[in-house]
């Protein structure tokens, strides 16, 4: 679709190619199983706040969402991160009798503006080169020095979004404050799209990739993954957990973005479909469970009006069904075979020991380092699942909310066991998604694993 406007050099023109239909496939799956959820979830806010108000701001951030993966025009692009953005503050804040609900939203828009400021800088730049706001324009008319300007401007704008260190401030704050159909959203998908922008207009949108790019991006995961998790060991909050492991978890989809880009730069096509299949593959499969993980922690907020872990205990006897379903996500999260999040990791490990076998003596040891940080943000991932699993929902009830827990409405569980059988779907039926994304791959670059 293109559609001409008065305004100068916008266009709203809307393309979807198998990239863009890959990230649309991942929102459209979780957007069903919150939407389910949120017909019981939303039950709580009947009475005493403006459910059809939130259901607006809920539609229009999905539709954000689906401008951003489909623009076709840098400026419209922007035009629909700004909405996204927007949007999803009001959702952050819209408890907003809570002081830390407030501050979390504020920090959040503050983060996000800085973020759109270096991407608008970004796309001006091309624009002072190229002429034109379409994402066909021709960048190699740019110089070396200005296309790796604009990279570092693109990491830093998208890398905020996706809540890298040392970027990540706002998003252990703001997830928690929004209501749990929200931060499913977030985290499964609105912080992707800064993966969707990274490879959009840094591989298919910029003329070069140096070396040093692949680096930067690979040891910026590296710090992300086991930062993430060691902040999600310390939490008792339930859902800074998640979003601290939502953190440790972009870490490891940049291990495998910094991978392919690296690869890219030394053509090496075999390693850099390898690793792009790992990055997009780790991509769909977290926002299944980590979307289920908040879906679920709702859920026991839901039944006994805590987020705390030491307030809980015994629910898998109060709440066999929802207990079950976290118990799902959470071997999903943890890499545990035969659940979806083994595969992601596993093809990361993969590219990681191509790659030291192709690679030069430095590239050789940042490869290994990644393969360790790799090893033990796994090890400990799986830990945290254990505290978080054992500590909540075994053993007996802790306080007088846990003990008069019950099961939460079926749509809301009837949401989760979407998520937990595509979980378990796609971690007995590999083959499957592994082709459907191979043909992104192919698309987008021309490189293949199985083909």
């Amino acid at each position: 679709a293109d559609l001409t406007t008065s305004v100068p050099l916008l266009s709203l023109q809307m393309s979807v190619d198998k990239l863009s239909a890959f990230f649309l496939f991942a929102l459209f799956l979780l957007t069903f199983a919150v939407s389910l959820y949120s017909i019981g979830y939303l039950r709580h806010y009947y009475g005493k706040r403006q459910v059809g108000l939130f259901n607006f701001l809920y539609a229009v951030f999905i539709l954000s969402m689906v401008m951003v993966i489909t623009a076709a025009n840098t400026l419209f692009f922007f035009l629909s991160w700004e909405i996204m953005s927007v949007v999803s503050y009001f959702l952050v804040v819209f408890e907003h009798e809570k002081q830390e609900t407030v501050k979390a939203g504020t920090l959040y828009v503050i983060m996000t503006h800085i973020a759109a400021a270096f991407l608008m800088i970004a796309f001006m730049t091309v624009f002072s080169y190229t002429g034109t706001f379409d994402m066909q324009a021709d960048t190699s008319v740019m110089p070396l020095a200005a296309q790796n300007a604009v990279f570092v401007l693109f990491l830093i704008g998208f890398g905020t979004k996706a809540g890298m260190i040392p970027l990540h401030i706002w998003l252990p704050k703001a997830h928690p404050a929004a209501a749990s159909n929200v931060s499913a959203l977030m985290s499964g998908v609105m912080i992707k799209t800064a993966v969707y922008g990274l490879l959009r207009f840094a591989i298919d949108y910029l003329d070069v990739c140096p070396t040093w790019w692949g680096v930067v991006i690979i040891i910026i995961g590296i710090v992300s993954a086991l930062l993430g998790i060691f902040y999600a060991l310390m939490e008792s909050n339930i859902k800074k957990l998640l979003a601290f492991s939502s953190i440790e978890n972009i870490g490891i989809i940049f291990m495998g973005l910094g991978l392919a880009f690296l690869a890219y730069a030394n053509d090496n096509q075999t390693i850099f479909a390898l690793a792009l299949l790992a990055c997009l593959i780790h991509t769909f499969n977290h926002a299944l469970f980590k979307g289920g993980l908040f879906m679920g922690a709702g859920a026991v907020q839901y039944a006994t009006h805590s987020k705390n872990l030491e307030d809980l205990g015994g629910l898998m006897k109060k709440m066999p069904i929802t207990s079950f379903l976290m118990l799902i996500f959470a071997l999903s999260i943890s890499a545990v075979v035969p659940f979806n999040g083994f595969i992601g990791e596993w093809l990361t490990y993969q590219s990681f020991f191509a790659n030291i076998a192709a690679g030069s003596v430095g590239i050789n040891i940042l490869s290994i380092l990644g393969t360790a940080a790799l090893a033990m943000t796994g090890a400990l991932a799986l830990v945290c699942f254990v505290k978080l699993i054992g500590i909540g929902f075994l053993g007996i009830p802790r306080t007088e909310a846990a003990e008069n827990a019950k099961e939460v409405p079926l749509p809301m569980n009837l949401g989760m066991a979407f998520l937990a059988v595509l979980c378990f779907a796609a971690g007995i039926f590999p083959k499957a998604l592994v082709a459907i994304t191979d043909g992104v791959i192919a698309d987008l670059t021309g490189a293949s694993v199985i083909g």
